[in-house]
Formats: structure tokens, C-alpha cells, sequence
């Protein structure tokens, strides 16, 4: 494995993490219209996940 194929992992990998923290914290928090929006919009999910971990919001 080549460090292009390393770093495209790990970025799926944050990627994938951060989907599913925004979903869990939208369901925990019945955050609906939010959860809709996410779903739509890939990268509102990605953004707020990441943030979730770092206790942004």
C-alpha cells in the first residue's frame, strides 16, 4: 500500500465516521429537519460529525 492509497483510506475512513456521528446525534438530539438536510447534502453531515467530535456543537 502506497501513501496515496493510505491517505485515501484514512480520508474515507473520517469520512464515513462523521456521516454516521451526525446521524447518531441527530437522532439523539430529534433533530430532524437537520438529519433531512445532511442526508441531502453530504457535506452538511461530514462538517457537522467532525464537529460534533471536537465539541463545536
Amino acid at each position: 500500500m502506497d501513501d496515496n492509497e493510505f491517505g485515501s483510506l484514512l480520508t474515507l475512513l473520517w469520512l464515513l465516521a462523521a456521516w454516521m456521528t451526525h446521524i447518531f446525534v441527530c437522532l439523539k438530539t430529534a433533530s430532524w429537519g437537520f438529519l433531512i438536510a445532511g442526508a441531502i447534502v453530504f457535506p452538511i453531515a461530514v462538517i457537522h460529525g467532525t464537529g460534533a467530535w471536537f465539541g463545536v456543537w
